[in-house]
């Protein structure tokens, strides 16, 4: 019989994972946790879920961390063809609509959730999310991932239309920060990306800088660190 620790580290990297997106006044903002497990081991608590799709669409990924990675990756390909062929930028809901005919075709192989953001002349920012199986809804904030069965309610709450930018990423931030509260699989950084007329712009929320919630524990400065 194979030792537990040997079982741990051979398991197929998972996102277990909270991710999120939510449209403002202007824009919209994805946001991700940073943990990537492998069976209970965490793997990578570093990894980046929120993968650019096109200069203005972007992809939040959870669930299986090669699964999510496939589709991205071949999604950025047919939008690079489909923007050379038109000659002018992809639509978020282009963009979407791949997102979930791959997913669709190929719900029996895929265990993957995603969120398809951006802005585009046409709609402005628009949330878009697709998770397992390939239904596609356009929604206000989507959020998905192992953390999100702990924000739904507190989202209907704290969400209102036409935020600011500002309330919109501190909403974003102070989501995934209770997620990982409670959540064993959601963990390290919180990485946000603003998307709007304007542009990208990406923010990095340390986890040693995020709100702590009840019955968490302060982190300590490690005594490594003083040597």
């Amino acid at each position: 019989m194979e030792p537990m620790a040997s079982q741990w580290t051979e398991a197929p990297h998972s996102m277990g994972t909270t991710i999120m997106a939510v449209e403002y006044d202007g824009g919209v903002i994805l946001g991700a946790d940073s943990r990537t497990t492998t069976g209970v081991y965490v793997a990578n608590r570093a990894s980046d879920k929120i993968t650019q799709l096109t200069d203005n669409v972007y992809l939040c990924r959870s669930g299986s961390a090669a699964d999510s990675q496939v589709v991205s990756d071949y999604v950025r390909y047919f939008l690079n063809q489909h923007t050379i062929q038109l000659g002018r930028p992809s639509t978020v809901k282009t963009a979407g609509t791949l997102v979930k005919e791959l997913s669709y075709q190929n719900k029996s192989f895929l265990e993957t959730g995603l969120i398809v953001a951006g802005w585009d002349k046409y709609d402005g920012g628009s949330v878009y999310g697709i998770p397992l199986g390939g239904t596609m809804l356009r929604l206000p904030f989507a959020t998905g991932g192992s953390g999100s069965s702990y924000l739904y309610g507190f989202l209907d709450q704290a969400w209102k239309p036409d935020m600011t930018h500002e309330e919109a990423e501190k909403l974003v931030v102070k989501s995934i920060a209770l997620a990982i509260a409670r959540d064993g699989a959601s963990g390290g950084v919180v990485r946000t990306v603003t998307v709007n007329e304007q542009g990208v712009e990406r923010k990095f929320h340390a986890g040693d800088k995020l709100p702590l919630f009840y019955e968490e524990i302060a982190p300590r400065p490690s005594p490594l660190r003083a040597h």
